[in-house]
């Protein structure tokens, strides 16, 4: 492989001696020694083999190889100052590669991608379950990742909370004629779960055991549109979460909504994750949009169309 002719720190020195004339005058404005300041030049002239300056004349004047190489110079440096700010500042890449959970990808994903529309250039959402999202988050594969478990062993990865939803079941209004339903009502009813290879179908399984409900295992779906498809038939009951239902919001009239017993197993938490020094600003903005539509969009819209779902159904506050 050729070897470059010189490098920045030279070049820099060599405009700065340019243009003050002088290697003590250019060393004050670089703020080395004037030895440090003439080692870069004679470590320019060995790796470019030229003569930049004319040593016989005061003040120092460059040879003609010195000034063609003065004029393109300015150039390089002012071309490598601005990649230096390209890369300090990633909001101005060409693309950011986020991934989310489908529930958030379907409830939260269209607000959030405008929200940051004028903060990144480009935006790649991709959507699927926690395991697969963090494995490509630490393959780099992925930027920015919103999953629903926090990668506490990976040191390597950051996480923001951003918010938790408590379990809440859900029974076709068709089932209940006008009443309200009971845990009674519920367990004369098939149980509509979540895949148990899915976070969420994991999660509400450990919290129905601790609880005490045992369900037969009759119906399991990978995704919620089925699960409410069945239960606003009639065909049985589910549990679920504040963002599944808005996820699947065109079956909210035909659902009715009922709390569940209140337990520490009894929600999930959402968290932004992100490579340790990378992202960070925009790992902010994410928890601040994605608050704020999760508050201000998702929770009342769900209260519209369900109004006996609890008002701290969604909370921002982290758990202690």
């Amino acid at each position: 492989m050729t070897p470059y002719p010189f490098d920045l720190h030279s070049l820099r020195a060599f405009v700065a001696v340019c243009e003050a004339q002088s290697m003590a005058d250019a060393a004050r404005t670089l703020q080395v020694t004037q030895s440090a300041t003439s080692q870069l030049i004679k470590a320019l002239e060995k790796q470019s083999g030229m003569t930049l300056f004319d040593r016989d004349f005061r003040p120092l004047r460059p040879t003609a190889q010195g000034l063609l190489l003065l004029d393109m110079a300015k150039d390089l440096l002012a071309h490598a100052q601005s990649v230096a700010g390209r890369l300090s500042d990633q909001s101005q890449q060409a693309i950011v590669r986020m991934g989310c959970v489908d529930s958030f990808t379907g409830a939260c994903g269209g607000p959030l991608v405008r929200a940051l529309s004028n903060r990144v250039r480009e935006v790649s959402l991709w959507s699927g379950l926690t395991p697969g999202l963090s494995g490509a988050l630490e393959q780099r594969e992925l930027d920015i990742a919103i999953c629903t478990v926090s990668p506490l062993t990976d040191t390597r990865i950051t996480q923001r909370f951003l918010f938790s939803e408590q379990f809440v079941a859900v029974v076709g209004k068709s089932l209940l004629e006008g009443r309200a339903p009971t845990m009674a009502t519920l367990a004369k009813l098939p149980l509509m779960r979540y895949s148990r290879r899915s976070v969420i179908g994991q999660q509400i399984e450990r919290y129905l055991l601790h609880i005490g409900i045992q369900a037969p295992l009759k119906y399991e779906f990978d995704a919620t549109d089925p699960i409410l498809d069945l239960v606003s038939a009639g065909e049985g009951y589910a549990v679920t979460t504040p963002l599944c239902l808005w996820q699947a919001r065109h079956y909210l009239d035909q659902l009715q909504v009922m709390p569940l017993t209140p337990s520490k197993l009894g929600s999930r938490g959402f968290f932004c994750l992100s490579r340790v020094g990378e992202w960070q600003a925009l790992a902010r903005q994410v928890e601040d949009v994605t608050r704020y539509i999760v508050m201000n969009d998702v929770l009342p819209q769900l209260r519209k169309h369900l109004p006996d779902i609890a008002a701290d159904a969604i909370d921002v506050t982290p758990a202690h």
